[in-house]
């Protein structure tokens, strides 16, 4: 079984699909609207100390840590 995680927990360069999302009505509503839906491939730019630089069908944003958190991933490659 594939190893679930954060997708703060991802190190920078590495991709991983979103499995789910962990968050209110609202949130994930704006995420999905983002383009986090399931099964979706997502590349970790960047982790700083307070955000997170994610490409998402060829779209970049920066997230913060505590949004980041509720964005369930697993390896891209299982």
């Amino acid at each position: 079984m594939p190893q679930v995680l954060p997708l703060t927990m991802m190190p920078e360069g590495t991709e991983g699909k979103v499995v789910s999302i962990n968050a209110g009505r609202c949130l994930k509503r704006r995420l999905v609207e983002m383009g986090f839906l399931e099964n979706t491939v997502v590349t970790v730019h960047r982790s700083d100390r307070g955000a997170l630089m994610v490409n998402v069908n060829g779209s970049k944003y920066a997230l913060g840590k505590g949004m980041a958190m509720k964005i369930m991933v697993t390896d891209c490659y299982n």
